[in-house]
């Protein structure tokens, strides 16, 4: 037996379907056996593998046992020369499995290997290459030193930033979505230490391998989808306790000299983590109005500095409750206008932006009329701030789209682009314009040959199809797994140049499936 593949199962009944599809598609030509082990699952996930999958070994477990003993109950039982731990929420590309298994075969001294991972909107995933998290690493992870420095040696050791993702390079930690490794090692190093629940026991496992003087590679030549932590919910505020906890129980184990101090300062990181994760989010959700409010008190400032060289009346004093009062009310008049015109909703519509900019002028000149005119704007000085700020807020939307920090639609209508087969694309198609009743919906061939009759069908063909999703704002990409392999549609989204563009996988043709959620089609 050349590999044993060992899946823990819990409560995501789709993405073990989708992932049990591709790798199904992986082992045609490999001598393999697939573990499934089931942590108590309230869905049909056993009965789906029994149906779908007979020749794959089912563990069903009447509690939830945790990864590390769930996966150790496979290992123990596995025949395989080598090992790989997948998470049920990964997608891997059909020669994924033959082309580790090759590079194990030429590298002896290879204890484990880890691969290139993306999210589901096929963003690369830092986790796919780990340093030891040592105290000084964690450090500089935790106060986000190594988000500031992500290419620095000294301040990305967590994540090994400087390292180059493209290329195979050695590496200390490897992911458990995607832990592939020797038997013979761990029998050498032994299992999952059962002490971690979740979290922690790749990088305990990963460092033992290392310890006994073997080597982790992180091999880039193969890629996988990693939806990452649909069965964990990584951005809740759980996953911080939980995280660093198991860090807490791994320095104890490993470094026992500074266990003490190390425990001290994750337990003290553990809140400020907590606290920065909450910051953060409110930031990210107020963070469009925020920027408006910075745009529009620049310009304002601006202006007020300029007006005695315009010819302009009356500068907008701070040192009195007016001069406040003017301040506000173009903050008030123009976020008001975005609100209403829903501009501030997760993509943003540059029509409704202006809408919003509109509404915002007509508040703002007829609330100005309500101040005594010695401390109100003049007509000229209205219409230069409407005029600044109908230039300045649209532009800083599509700035921000252009750095992929925004996702912007260029009309009120919802773009979709679809790849797939006549039927699927019909039946898809003919359920979006049900769903919504402004969209656009676009089919690119799933070959790169032309024939006749094509172009009253697609707008392009497969090689396009990045380039097609920028130039039409493409909202969502529907893959038809049936027609499409895992491992173009993984390049598609690997190579694509929108990090807000989702990409959703049809299984079987009866469900679609992405990072945010799985719909039924019919």
């Amino acid at each position: 037996m050349k590999l044993s593949i060992i899946i823990v199962n819990y409560n995501v009944r789709y993405f073990l379907e989708q992932c049990l599809n591709s790798v199904q598609k992986a082992i045609s030509n490999i001598d393999a056996e697939i573990f499934v082990v089931d942590n108590n699952s309230k869905d049909d996930s056993v009965e789906m593998v029994e149906k779908n999958f007979p020749t794959f070994k089912i563990i069903a477990n009447k509690i939830n046992l945790g990864f590390s003993k769930a996966n150790n109950q496979a290992i123990e039982l596995a025949k395989g020369e080598y090992i790989l731990l997948l998470n049920p929420d990964t997608v891997v590309e059909e020669d994924a499995f033959s082309k580790c298994i090759e590079f194990m075969d030429k590298n002896l001294d290879a204890g484990g290997l880890g691969v290139k991972m993306i999210d589901g909107n096929g963003v690369f995933l830092p986790e796919s290459k780990r340093g030891l998290p040592t105290p000084s690493a964690s450090f500089y992870k935790i106060f986000g030193l190594s988000t500031l420095f992500p290419k620095s040696k000294l301040f990305s050791k967590y994540h090994l930033g400087y390292l180059n993702p493209n290329k195979i390079n050695e590496i200390e930690i490897l992911s458990g979505a995607y832990m592939w490794m020797r038997k013979s090692v761990l029998d050498k190093v032994g299992v999952l230490d059962e002490s971690f629940f979740m979290y922690g026991e790749d990088i305990d496992l990963s460092y033992r391998i290392i310890k006994a003087g073997y080597k982790n590679y992180y091999f880039p030549e193969t890629k996988i989808i990693h939806y990452k932590g649909e069965s964990t919910k990584k951005g809740s505020l759980n996953y911080v306790f939980v995280f660093y906890n198991a860090m807490i129980i791994f320095s104890k184990k490993h470094f026992a000299q500074k266990a003490k101090a190390f425990s001290f300062f994750i337990n003290i990181a553990i809140y400020i983590r907590a606290i920065l994760a909450i910051t953060t989010r409110v930031i990210r959700y107020f963070s469009l109005p925020l920027i408006d409010i910075v745009l529009m008190t620049s310009m304002l400032g601006i202006l007020n500095f300029i007006k005695p060289y315009i010819g302009f009346p009356n500068r907008i004093e701070l040192s009195n409750s007016f001069g406040i009062m003017n301040i506000l009310l173009v903050f008030i008049s123009y976020l008001f206008g975005l609100i209403l015109s829903k501009s501030y909703s997760s993509t943003v519509n540059i029509s409704r932006t202006y809408f919003g900019l509109l509404i915002g002028t007509v508040l703002f000149f007829g609330i100005n009329t309500l101040f005594p005119i010695e401390h109100s704007f003049s007509t000229k000085f209205i219409s230069t701030i409407a005029l600044g700020i109908f230039l300045f807020i649209p532009t800083s939307r599509i700035l921000l789209h252009y750095f992929n920090k925004l996702k912007v639609q260029k009309d009120n209508k919802k773009t979709i682009l679809i790849n797939g087969d006549a039927d699927f694309i019909n039946n898809l198609k003919n359920q979006l314009i049900k769903m919504y009743s402004n969209v656009d919906v676009l089919a690119v061939k799933t070959s790169n040959l032309y024939e006749n009759g094509d172009e009253s069908v697609y707008v392009g063909k497969s090689y396009q199809l990045n380039d097609i999703a920028e130039i039409y704002y493409v909202t969502d990409v529907f893959f038809s797994s049936n027609n499409v392999t895992y491992k173009q549609i993984i390049n598609f989204m690997d190579n694509s140049k929108n990090n807000f563009t989702e990409f959703k996988i049809s299984l079987n043709n009866n469900c679609i499936i992405s990072s945010k959620n799985v719909e039924i089609i019919n």
